[in-house]
């Protein structure tokens, strides 16, 4: 399956599963199908359009790609995304997700892509977590198999500040619950 990505970007897409409607752009190879008219595409794109909510992501990738087990590579990029949604979990083979440029706001949201193991590139800026402290920091850490981060390579000793980072943080937590609460005074 060498075939191009299956292109649905800039379709004024609102709802996810209205994709299946829509007819890929061209490029410069042309798209192969199999004998259903599935894709023979490892590829998806989706990007600039006005999707925010992709639950249904597996009705389209079931409509479209011949195999779509066997997505590698898919474009959310420049939609209205708030979450990123746990059907991505279940993308096992995915290596590289773009997601920037959406409103996703939930740093901890991030995490639930750590299972995916063969993660090695993801786009998140352009999103509210951006401007969390410690974002990159996080979003390494999370993902132990990144290699690629906003377009940037993902350094050994990124990767260490990362773990210490993170380290560091759940001691500060350790410390807050442990903590006793403020003496009240007896004379009032």
């Amino acid at each position: 399956m060498c075939s191009p990505p299956v292109d649905l970007s800039f379709k004024n897409i609102s709802r996810i599963t209205g994709a299946v409607a829509e007819v890929p752009r061209c490029g410069v190879r042309p798209l192969t199908t199999d004998s259903i008219g599935r894709f023979l595409s490892r590829s998806l794109r989706l990007s600039n359009n006005r999707i925010s909510d992709i639950t249904d992501l597996h009705y389209v990738l079931h409509h479209l790609m011949a195999d779509p087990s066997q997505l590698g590579w898919l474009d959310l990029s420049f939609n209205h995304i708030t979450y990123i949604d746990p059907v991505l979990r279940e993308l096992r083979e995915l290596r590289v997700l773009y997601l920037h440029g959406n409103n996703i706001m939930e740093m901890s949201t991030v995490d639930k892509l750590g299972e995916l193991p063969h993660l090695h590139t993801i786009t998140l800026h352009g999103n509210a977590i951006e401007n969390t402290r410690g974002y990159r920091s996080h979003v390494i850490f999370a993902l132990p198999h990144l290699k690629n981060m906003d377009f940037s390579v993902v350094t050994r000793e990124e990767r260490e500040l990362a773990n210490f980072w993170h380290r560091s943080m759940k001691q500060n937590q350790k410390h807050k619950t442990a903590s006793p609460a403020p003496a009240t005074s007896a004379f009032k």
